[in-house]
């Protein structure tokens, strides 16, 4: 069975911080686009991030760029996100999700419509 597995979510203040992972079995990340995506109350989806096959290109949304950070080790099928200087706006269910199109550029994974699998979301909330 294939699934996609996102954890590390919660509560934080603005300005802390918060570490995503996701987590992929039943198949191997090393042959995906990985991105994390983020759906916040009465707003359509957001593109947060995306890495490439091997990690060395990744791409940020405007909103987080500078404070958000995505890796991956796929090794252990896993793929990470780390959110600092956190702000309300921050608050949302996060997704990860993965491409078979390993030439997918910022504009195409970002926009997260050729995703092939997606998990099934962690909730983040900033908030003081």
């Amino acid at each position: 069975q294939l699934q996609f597995v996102e954890s590390g979510g919660g509560l934080a203040q603005p300005g802390g911080s918060l570490r995503l992972s996701c987590e992929s079995s039943g198949f191997h990340l090393d042959y995906y686009t990985i991105g994390w995506f983020r759906q916040s109350p009465g707003k359509e989806r957001e593109g947060v991030s995306c890495v490439s096959l091997t990690g060395d290109m990744t791409w940020y949304g405007e909103s987080v760029k500078g404070r958000f950070t995505i890796s991956r080790e796929n090794a252990k099928n896993r793929v990470y996100l780390q959110m600092n200087s956190l702000q309300p706006e921050d608050t949302g269910v996060y997704f990860c999700a993965a491409t078979r199109d390993v030439f997918a550029d910022r504009a195409t994974c970002l926009e997260g419509d050729d995703m092939d699998y997606w998990g099934k979301g962690t909730l983040v909330t900033v908030s003081s």
